[in-house]
């Protein structure tokens, strides 16, 4: 709930997680006006600890997250998706990355 979210326009005011092979996760993402609100809503399909998660999301479309020691402080994170019809692919990957750089905000602190 402290960094699920695109912009300081949204917030994350609710989340339930369960990492493990076929269960599930829910983010809900709220403007933080109450113009609008989603439920991002996924099935993990494979999980291997410290290197990489996959899950399915519940309109079919897949997520692949890749873990990366750099170095014993540092880890790259690539995150792979297949793009939703309703918005731009370049707005889209920079929504999923605004919200990886607040998870590393979130980390950090």
């Amino acid at each position: 709930m402290q960094w699920a979210f695109a912009s300081d326009e949204w917030k994350c005011p609710y989340a339930e997680n369960d990492l493990r092979v076929g269960s599930k996760f829910l983010t809900r993402m709220s403007a933080k006006d109450g113009s609008s609100s989603f439920d991002f809503i996924g099935t993990y399909t494979e999980i291997v600890p410290l290197s990489h998660i996959a899950y399915l999301l519940d309109d079919g479309r897949t997520a692949d997250i890749i873990f990366e020691k750099i170095s014993d402080t540092e880890i790259k994170i690539t995150e792979k998706f297949d793009p939703e019809h309703e918005n731009s692919e370049e707005m889209q990957r920079l929504g999923w990355q605004a919200i990886l750089n607040n998870f590393k905000k979130a980390v950090e602190r």
